[in-house]
């Protein structure tokens, strides 16, 4: 066309500007929003991402690795922050002219009640609930969630009219594994020790949980009304165990209880009031809400459910939301009483449903102004968990402890440690106490008699700690769970060798290790003594297959008592190669006779690998 002059060619430089300022960015950040940030057009960061060979469109979510570099191309050092600390950020700017009063920033407290079976956990907040849910309500309650909130009724106690929430968990594992994923739900535990049993291993447990959580602990000493109850005897075996009653001097609150007499429960209310006042809850009802994920369900005809408490803000009904990696819209939620609710503010336990996917418990819960930024941030996580999930895990090991001690000089070693008998566990305590030294510090979580159990292998994915067990083995469930979540368990039977593996282990001098495949097991059903054969064991595999050529041990509650070689492996009469689940065979064991009915035979085989620099 005559007289049209074309535009100039946009020429990008190759050559980076110096670093003037410092931005922040968040996770999964568009095109458009880093462009504004780094006050630029977005078409310049397109064609230098082009000039990269990456093909991005301006809503395109990029990696913070890839934003970070772009971001120093164009004069600006970056800090990379979660997209939940972010909104944190926003919000607390925004309220940071507005103060909000006292009345409204207190919080009422989030309680998990934690204990030993039997010991009066679902009758003592089923007595609470009814004793303490206003009139009316009482009868005819259908729960629909694990959380319930109640208020105090007894116009007579100082903390009338205040409420508390209580969580109750399935068990110490859904508290465990919402901690491993960083959530602190929870503000206080109630221990509920029975007055006339005393402490149990899941007592011991409990309290193991809620100081690696540092959650202050209450206990209640329930069935106090029992004839045989001694709640002196409880409070000597906690003192021993650290937890020193306030009468005694310490520091722990004791309450004397009685769940179905409905003794105390009062006081237990008004001392949980004290403890959260000590701790100063506070929440601004007026932000948007953040909160945490207790479990999810897929129901038949609501599609995924979530049950959320509310941590801080108030959440309504219709807002967009974030949580972990999968968002969603509130449709609709509901009470613990199953009643509608259009607003739920601080420490509200609800149900919600408009959810896209299920989300894990613990997951973190952010509401979005915008639905659009919610799914971009939803799917960029999704990826990222994928890519997670094909890398290789990064949980602590002993082969790669003096990589991560020359990476980051002092290093603790978090210890699980279970034995066969108490004396053991006792003198390998000493041994690994003695072992610390200033390079490494070897911290013991806990340590107990009997099999290494499922608690035991979350508590270690939780802390990032290495299991040892000393002639036990791990349970069948426990052995599933650990190589799921990549959790290093160490099984030893001599002191002198574990204690040379840990030394070798903090100098990086670990050698190549025996590697064990499991193979099967098999339950003894019968023991038949034949002349001139020795000791035949009539069992049935109930899991897996058992070869002639295994290896095998022999099991008598869960603790090892032989290993050795299959000496002879029988169908009826006939000698067979390999015998199935579920199938019937005679098993004798070479050199050794002492089997009994009941004791389990679990076959494996064992290969040396190289130890791996890193794991």
């Amino acid at each position: 066309m005559k007289g049209y002059t074309p535009p100039p060619r946009l020429v990008v430089s190759n050559e980076p500007q110096p670093i003037t300022r410092s931005i922040t960015i968040t996770e999964g950040i568009s095109v458009k929003d880093l462009a504004e940030k780094l006050e630029i057009r977005a078409k310049d960061l397109i064609s230098r991402l082009l000039s990269k060979g990456v093909f991005a469109t301006i809503n395109q979510t990029l990696d913070a690795e890839l934003a970070s570099e772009m971001a120093r191309f164009f004069g600006a050092d970056t800090n990379v922050i979660t997209f939940e600390e972010q909104t944190a950020k926003e919000i607390d700017a925004a309220a940071a002219g507005e103060e909000s009063a006292p009345e409204t920033g207190v919080r009422p407290p989030v309680v998990t009640i934690m204990g030993h079976v039997d010991h009066g956990k679902t009758t003592l907040l089923d007595s609470i609930r009814t004793t303490n849910v206003a009139e009316g309500e009482a009868g005819g309650i259908t729960q629909h969630i694990g959380a319930y909130k109640v208020r105090i009724t007894d116009k007579e106690s100082p903390a009338f009219g205040r409420e508390i929430v209580f969580l109750d968990t399935p068990g110490h594992e859904a508290f465990t594994r919402m901690r491993s994923r960083g959530a602190k739900a929870t503000d206080i535990v109630v221990l509920v020790v029975a007055a006339d049993d005393g402490v149990m291993p899941q007592t011991l447990e409990a309290i193991d949980h809620a100081h690696a959580a540092e959650v202050p602990i209450i206990v209640a000493v329930n069935k106090i009304d029992k004839p045989d109850a001694l709640p002196d005897r409880v409070k000597k075996q906690l003192a021993d165990r650290g937890l020193v009653p306030e009468e005694w001097g310490g520091k722990t609150v004791f309450v004397d209880v009685s769940a179905k007499k409905k003794t105390n429960l009062n006081l237990l209310m008004e001392m949980i009031c004290l403890v959260a006042d000590l701790g100063e809850l506070k929440a601004t009802p007026e932000r948007a809400a953040t909160g945490v994920v207790l479990e999810a369900k897929l129901d038949r005809g609501r599609g995924p459910v979530a049950t959320v408490l509310v941590q801080n803000g108030t959440l309504n009904a219709g807002d967009n939301f974030v949580v972990g990696n999968v968002y969603g819209k509130v449709r609709a939620m509901f009470d613990d009483r199953g009643a509608q609710l259009e607003t739920a503010p601080p420490s509200t336990p609800v149900e919600i449903i408009g959810i896209e996917a299920l989300p894990q418990a613990g997951d973190q819960f952010v509401v979005v102004a915008d639905r659009d930024k919610a799914r971009g941030i939803s799917e960029y996580r999704e990826q990222k968990s994928r890519e997670a999930a094909l890398a290789k895990s990064s949980r602590v090991s002993l082969e790669g402890l003096a990589e991560q001690i020359k990476a980051a000089g002092t290093k603790e070693l978090n210890v699980i440690l279970k034995g066969d008998v108490q004396g053991s566990v006792e003198v390998i305590t000493d041994l690994l106490t003695k072992l610390s030294n200033d390079r490494v510090r070897l911290k013991l979580l806990r340590s107990g008699v009997g099999a290494i159990t499922e608690t035991d292998v979350l508590l270690a994915s939780a802390s990032n700690a290495v299991i040892i067990g000393f002639n036990v083995r791990p349970e069948r469930k426990a052995q599933e769970i650990a190589e799921q979540e990549k959790v290093d368990i160490r099984l030893h039977s001599i002191i002198y060798e574990l204690q040379d593996e840990i030394k070798r282990a903090m100098t990086g001098l670990l050698e190549p290790t025996i590697k064990e495949t499991y193979q099967g097991r098999a339950e003894v059903l019968n023991v038949f003594r034949i002349p001139k054969v020795g000791t035949v064991a009539g069992c049935r595999v109930s899991d897996g297959l058992i070869k002639r050529d295994s290896e095998v041990r022999l099991l008598r509650d869960n603790v090892q008592v032989f290993k050795g070689k299959v000496g002879s492996l029988r169908r009826f009469k006939d000698d067979a190669s390999q015998v199935t689940n579920g199938m019937e065979c005679g098993i004798s064991i070479s050199n050794y006779g002492d089997i009994k009915v009941g004791d389990v035979i679990e076959a494996f085989a064992t290969e040396r690998i190289a130890a791996e620099a890193m794991a």
